[in-house]
């Protein structure tokens, strides 16, 4: 197993569902097929810096409440560091850095000149109001004043975050160098220099990557049945663009419940109920009542877990009846069901690629900051397509032409793209 010396113990936690071990497992398998030298292998194992600051806050009660804030920078051989900011109580140092892990080689294999990092509070940001919610991102980003910046490390939002912190961010940020400074951030309000097409990019990404699968079966999204685990973000916006598209979601979830239509869900009007009803979908009209894990399992052409990891595993991976997985969270299916799977003639779309749209537009807001010069979505949209398309067919490629999974033609290509520069680089001294 690959050494992870530079991470600090935690509590253990079972193989088969760390996400750190199987990024780890992932790198490995990967490095086999490429046939890496052992030294770039070890140095691509470990992040290349890993900070984990105090986080003083005030409540509203007056109470002084000390937590935790990570930030994992893995590598920067292509460009400077880039990953969100996650506030959810089951963060942990091993996920922050398996995630970062993972962005380094997602950034890879869409093109695109980043290395991966990521970030993260363990909070349940419900429990929190919006002034201890501001007090907390403003005190985490002081801390690590000095190790972001627009060539160094740009955050973005991720689970539990949005446009409003990352505003925050880039405020505090600005107030600390003494000028604006709109790169600091992508995910920002289109008032401060944010991108055109951000708040749906991902699910766009996931409807895009599930579309070219479909092709290459012979098939179109009109009338294909679809099962999303997630409502937010991500599964939301997938929801819709996959409705628009023709395609009948028949069942969606959310932590609290979900609900299932035979001949397909109303989705602009399920948003609306959402809307009205604090983000729960559940009792909503002309639909039955179900579970996450029975979504999981249900008969569809495509399920697009969207949620968070390890949703299929081992023990429930015989049940699922989809023709096609598209990885919309990261990392939802575990390493022995992927296998499985694999195993069945299931078509696993990886998360690395399927979930790439909101690094792409992320990528091309930075870009947009630092020339201040700003696009319309249609451009903004043409230009993620054809950075998803091009990625989906090289994997494609890859898998035809090493005979290997889809997973792993996706990480020969990510991995290798950075062992290519590591090694044309050299080390320092």
């Amino acid at each position: 197993m690959i050494s992870t010396s530079l991470l600090p113990l935690e509590t253990p936690t079972p193989a088969h569902i760390c996400p750190f071990d199987q990024a780890c497992s992932y790198l490995e398998q990967a490095a086999r097929e490429l046939k890496l030298d052992q030294g770039i292998l070890a140095t691509l194992s470990n992040p290349r810096k890993v900070v984990t600051v105090s986080i003083p806050v005030k409540r509203d009660d007056g109470e002084v409440q000390v937590l935790a804030g990570h930030r994992v920078q893995h590598c920067d051989i292509l460009g400077p560091y880039k990953g969100g900011i996650r506030y959810h109580q089951a963060v942990t140092l091993r996920e922050v850095s398996a995630l970062a892990m993972l962005m380094t080689w997602k950034c890879a294999l869409l093109g695109i000149p980043y290395g991966g990092a990521k970030g993260g509070i363990a909070i349940n940001p419900k429990s929190y109001s919006v002034g201890e919610l501001e007090r907390i991102t403003r005190r985490y980003t002081s801390e690590l004043i000095k190790d972001i910046g627009p060539a160094v490390d740009i955050p973005a939002p991720d689970m539990g975050t949005s446009a409003r912190e990352m505003a925050w961010i880039m405020d505090t940020y600005s107030v600390n160098v003494g000028h604006a400074v709109p790169g600091v951030v992508t995910g920002k309000p289109l008032s401060i220099g944010g991108s055109r097409g951000r708040e749906m990019a991902t699910g766009r990404g996931v409807m895009i990557t599930v579309r070219e699968a479909l092709a290459d079966l012979g098939k179109s999204l009109a009338g294909v049945r679809v099962a999303i685990q997630g409502f937010g973000n991500v599964g939301g916006a997938a929801a819709l663009l996959l409705h628009q598209a023709g395609a009948k979601v028949i069942a969606v979830s959310t932590g609290t419940g979900g609900v299932f239509a035979q001949d397909g869900l109303d989705i602009p009007a399920l948003q609306a109920y959402a809307a009205h009803n604090r983000r729960s979908i559940v009792g909503f009209p002309q639909a039955e009542s179900i579970t996450n894990s029975e979504l999981l399992t249900l008969p569809c052409d495509v399920l697009i877990p969207a949620a968070l990891e390890n949703q299929i595993t081992e023990e429930n991976v015989h049940q699922v009846q989809a023709t096609i997985v598209a990885e919309a969270a990261n990392g939802p299916v575990t390493l022995q069901a992927n296998q499985a799977l694999a195993a069945r003639g299931v078509t696993v779309l990886p998360d690395i690629l399927t979930n790439a749209g909101g690094v792409v537009v992320s990528y091309l807001e930075w870009v947009q900051g630092l020339s201040y010069v700003f696009w319309d979505e249609e451009r903004v949209n043409r230009e993620m397509e054809q950075l998803m398309v091009r990625a989906y067919h090289q994997v494609i490629e890859q898998s035809q032409l090493r005979q290997i999974p889809l997973r792993l033609a996706a990480y020969t290509l990510g991995v290798g793209r950075v062992a290519q520069a590591l090694s044309d680089r050299g080390l320092y001294p």
